[in-house]
């Protein structure tokens, strides 16, 4: 997301190297400006051990969380804000979600980062599945977090442009009573500057993804044989992306498993971290 928590907001900027990194005591990560396939991409990495690349989805990246310090206990997490979001200068000749896989391929080949294991959220899912189709070995393992990128025959991925960005938040968690990250992360008082970072990355997204609606009718086609290890998770009660988005994944993935996270809405990562950081961690190992 645009908008730092609150402890990446105590961050120092220091300048190493050539490149602007934001440090801070009190997490596991970083912030850093890295120069690839001709942009500038504010990039968060954190954790040590085995790269693992995370595609946050069309609000923007929220913030390191729970389940970000819990994988990054053994892998290096490298989260990319997306070119128009936070720190992430727009790209304007990006104008769809296909081109934005290719430019992320790009960044991967040039930081000479393939394969590598990635976890793609909602939008993230569909550039993930983007890349994959495009280049079936750039992924050793691919997660796919209640992905866009597919038009469902059953149930439609919801038009959350038609609703508030305080609606729109609201419906991708199934309880936000009792989520507490969702509080602390979204919650609360909405400020000027979270109001317009919100509106910011659903502008961008509105962008590249407006027409047709966060899918692209060939994607199912392109990805059929791909035998990349995939798993597909969702959550029972989702109200943004339907189990048939999941549905017309795993028909179009040869071998794609599905992990369902009971009660957990469109946010599973935050909602059930323990079943999520199982359910993944399983999965990364195999």
């Amino acid at each position: 997301m645009n908008e730092p928590d609150a402890e990446s907001a105590s961050c120092v900027r220091v300048r190493e190297s050539g490149s602007t990194k934001r440090e801070t005591p009190l997490a596991n990560f970083i912030e850093e400006t890295v120069k690839a396939a001709g942009a500038e991409i504010a990039l968060v990495r954190g954790g040590s051990g085995k790269p693992l690349l995370i595609l946050h989805d069309e609000l923007g990246y929220p913030g390191w969380m729970t389940w970000n310090e819990k994988l990054a206990q053994d892998r290096t997490l490298l989260i990319p804000q997306q070119p128009g979001y936070g720190n992430s200068p727009r790209i304007e000749w990006i104008m769809n979600y296909r081109d934005l896989g290719g430019f992320y391929s790009q960044v991967l080949r040039e930081m000479k980062l393939e394969p590598i294991d990635v976890i793609g959220f909602s939008a993230g899912g569909f550039i993930a599945a983007e890349m994959a189709a495009a280049d079936p070995a750039i992924f050793s393992h691919m997660v796919l977090v209640a992905p866009m990128g597919i038009k469902p025959a059953q149930g439609e991925i919801m038009d959350f442009f038609a609703v508030t960005v305080r609606r729109h938040l609201m419906a991708t968690i199934a309880d936000p009573a009792n989520t507490p990250e969702y509080t602390k992360i979204y919650g609360g008082q909405m400020t000027p500057d979270r109001f317009e970072a919100f509106e910011e990355a659903r502008a961008e997204t509105a962008r590249i993804g407006w027409e047709p609606f966060m899918h692209n009718p060939s994607l199912p086609h392109l990805l059929r044989g791909l035998k990349t290890p995939t798993l597909l998770v969702w959550g029972t009660r989702d109200q943004v992306v339907p189990r048939g988005c999941i549905d017309a994944y795993r028909a179009a993935i040869t071998g794609a498993q599905v992990a369902e996270i009971e009660g957990a809405g469109h946010r599973p990562e935050i909602e059930n971290t323990a079943e999520f950081d199982r359910a993944v961690r399983k999965f990364l190992a195999a």
